[in-house]
This record gives C-alpha cells, structure tokens and sequence, in this order.
C-alpha cells in the first residue's frame, strides 16, 4: 500500500488541529493593551501547544520519509496518533483557560503522554513491517530522547499536584530537547 495518503491526511488532521487551537483564542472585548492581558496564559498555552504540534508534523514526516509501504495495522496506528494529537486543543483551551492549574495540567501531560506513546506504536508497527534492517530502525534503534520524554511526562502527570510550574517547566524541556528535527533519520536516508 502506498503512504502518500496516509502522509496527505495526516497533514491535513495537524492543519486543522492548528486551526481549532487558533479559533479557541477569543478576541478581546475592549481596545487596550490591558484587554490582553487576560489571554496572556491562553496565548502561553497555544504556543507551547503549536510548537508541540509541530514537533509530530516534523517527526512524523521525517518517519514517513524513511518508510517505504504502509498496511492497515499501520493506517490504524497512524488514527490512533492522530486521535491523541486531536485531544490537544481541548488541553490547551482548558490550561490556559485555568491558569495552568493543577487538573488541567496533569490532563495536558496525560495526552502528551499518549501521544508519545502512540507515535512510539506507530514507529514499531513500520519497523515490525519493513523489518530490523529499515532505515527507520537503523536511525531510532537507541531513541534516548524518547525515553527521556515519556519519563518527563510520566513524573510531570502527578508533579502538576505538587506545583503545576514543575509539570509546565517539563513539558517545555521535552519541547526544547526535540524542537530541533531529528537527525538520526536523515542520516540515515543519506547514507543509502
């Protein structure tokens, strides 16, 4: 089975993800700068939210990039992902809405959690398909980064009790550690 459409959906599902956090950013009633201030936290939120979406559409493409065939195990592991990421703008709305507190926070870090979980079986289920000597699995075989993210957000989840700016600082030390694309894929891709 070809992976363009899956690759074409996919994008498209991120675009409107995007699109919904925007949307979810009410313009202010008043014309003042003090009028902002109010959104400060919802403005915080969808940027950390956007730069998380970012990060999948980037890995996501760069994963797809290395995989030649897709099956339906595949396709549904790819929905699965999708589904998670889909759950993003309701998190984002809901902790900048709520000041980053506690609940909303551990909730947040529940989906990032999932997500990262997801795209973990949606990795395997390509390397299960196109075997041990894929160039997927040459460039992610060790993914320390991987394991660093899900240990940050599994002790985020039940941090955000303790001080939800200890869960917040967590997910931006995930965000920081993959903002930049990952380079063990194209590496590689250039060497074949």
């Amino acid at each position: 089975m070809n992976k363009n459409r899956l690759e074409a959906f996919s994008d498209g599902v991120l675009a409107i993800i995007i699109t919904i956090m925007i949307l979810e950013i009410k313009t202010p009633e008043k014309d003042s700068f003090e009028s902002l201030k109010p959104l400060i936290p919802v403005f915080l939120s969808y940027v950390l939210s956007f730069v998380y979406i970012g990060i999948y559409w980037n890995n996501h493409h760069h994963m797809l990039q290395a995989t030649k065939k897709v099956n339906g195990s595949i396709l549904w592991s790819n929905l699965f992902l999708l589904f998670w990421l889909s759950l993003i703008p309701f998190a984002t709305s809901w902790i900048g809405s709520q000041h980053f507190s506690a609940v909303p926070m551990s909730v947040y870090g529940f989906i990032l959690l999932m997500c990262a979980i997801s795209y973990f079986i949606l990795q395997n289920k390509i390397i299960k398909l196109e075997g041990k000597d894929s160039v997927l699995n040459r460039a992610v075989e060790k993914d320390r980064k991987g394991k660093i993210s899900l240990a940050c957000y599994i002790l985020a989840i039940p941090l955000s009790f303790v001080s939800p700016w200890i869960s917040g600082l967590l997910y931006i030390a995930v965000a920081l550690i993959w903002i930049i694309p990952d380079p063990r894929i194209e590496k590689q891709i250039n060497k074949i």
